[in-house]
């Protein structure tokens, strides 16, 4: 049986809030000169796990329409290169959980909301290229984040999968796929998972033992 663990990135695998928040914040400087100010780290975690069209229109609701696409497709390319030399925190023991789970014999996914270029610079900087077989985000799909798993999982042939992520959003889109969730607490997201009835972790590192716990749960021990 194919066994697939599909990964968020954002407050799941990496905290990138300074980097995109100074990214963001160059190029509105420079090319936005209509929208004088700065974005705050308050900002960005607030639109963590939207869609890049959802941030645009709260982040750059002043905007005309024409112009605000024109500004959030600017601001996100100038974003992706601005982490590629950057990048973001990378949580504790990512890489080293990352293998022990691949080693475990599971195939290993990313699923974002994010734009193109934007998982590869979280690949680029974790040093995690290796390890990850196939990504899928909202630049690829255009669609949401269910859509993108359920593309995911079709690809890749995967026979089973659960989802990892730290917003009700995420958890939505599991749900929507019709796969397991277990939540990342220490992420941005909150999600109250005794009521939700659904597994949570409080350092990646546990991730292995939580996949594991899951499966029993359901019947189905490895």
């Amino acid at each position: 049986m194919k066994e697939g663990i599909i990964l968020d990135v954002d407050g799941t695998l990496w905290n990138a809030v300074g980097a995109i928040r100074d990214s963001w914040n160059l190029y509105r400087e420079e090319q936005i000169p209509e929208m004088p100010g700065c974005y705050t780290d308050a900002d960005i975690e607030g639109v963590l796990g939207l869609t890049m069209t959802q941030i645009g229109d709260r982040l750059l609701a002043p905007l005309p329409e024409k112009r605000r696409h024109q500004a959030l497709e600017g601001m996100m390319d100038a974003e992706v290169t601005y982490m590629w030399e950057h990048g973001g925190r990378v949580y504790p023991s990512v890489e080293q959980t990352l293998m022990r789970l691949k080693k475990a014999g599971f195939h290993l996914y990313i699923v974002s909301n994010c734009q193109k270029g934007y998982i590869e610079d979280f690949l680029h900087t974790s040093g995690t290229v290796s390890l990850i077989e196939d990504h899928v985000c909202f630049g690829d799909t255009g669609k949401p984040k269910d859509f993108s798993i359920r593309l995911c999982m079709e690809r890749n042939e995967l026979q089973r999968a659960l989802y990892v992520g730290d917003t009700a959003g995420d958890l939505d889109a599991a749900r929507r796929a019709g796969i397991p969730f277990i939540y990342a607490a220490y992420g941005f997201g909150q999600v109250d998972a005794e009521k939700e009835k659904v597994p949570s972790i409080e350092t990646f590192s546990q991730l292995p033992g939580a996949v594991t716990a899951l499966w029993e749960k359901a019947g189905n021990r490895r």
